[in-house]
């Protein structure tokens, strides 16, 4: 039930799944708030480590039908992507059994950490899932993407930061 009810609230206007947000021109970005958690796939992240590449931040949890959909496409933007943008999951509300199964199920190698409780989702101002962030270089948030996405939204979401 909770999954059918995120799954209305990311409904876009013309119907569809997916809405962008963003992305922003540079002078208006903010800083992305940084991450606090559990690792559930180590080694632990910090997004200040993470700077001088785009990384993009997906917010999801196992119980969430629209994220097993974006699934197997964040598993490819991993291994398309990796020496142009990071990627890092933020398991939000799950129990931490359902999020390892979810990780081992779609073969997720790339960092996530826990949210249990949805404080990073309340820094973050998260409405529903899944929802991405893209940071640009600097640790900015360039755009929010909401709804299930495809490894070619990602990539043009990447491509799009100045």
């Amino acid at each position: 039930m909770a999954a059918l009810a995120v799954g209305l609230l990311l409904r876009s206007p013309d119907g569809g799944t997916a809405a962008v947000t963003g992305p922003t021109s540079p002078g208006e970005r903010e800083r992305a708030p940084e991450l606090r958690g559990e690792p559930l796939v180590p080694p632990p992240v910090r997004l200040a480590d993470l700077r001088g590449r785009p990384v993009v931040l997906n917010f999801w949890a196992s119980w969430c039908m629209p994220c097993r959909k974006e699934a197997p496409e964040l598993a490819r933007f991993d291994r398309g992507m990796q020496e142009r943008a990071g990627l890092v999951g933020i398991n939000l509300q799950d129990a931490r059994g359902d999020a390892l199964e979810f990780l081992r199920k779609f073969g997720w190698r790339f960092p996530n950490v826990r949210d249990p409780r949805g404080k990073l989702a309340g820094r973050y101002g998260l409405v529903g899932l899944p929802t991405m962030f893209v940071v640009d270089a600097r640790g900015r948030i360039s755009q929010q993407l909401t709804g299930a996405q495809t490894y070619t939204k990602l990539v043009r979401a990447v491509e799009a930061i100045e």
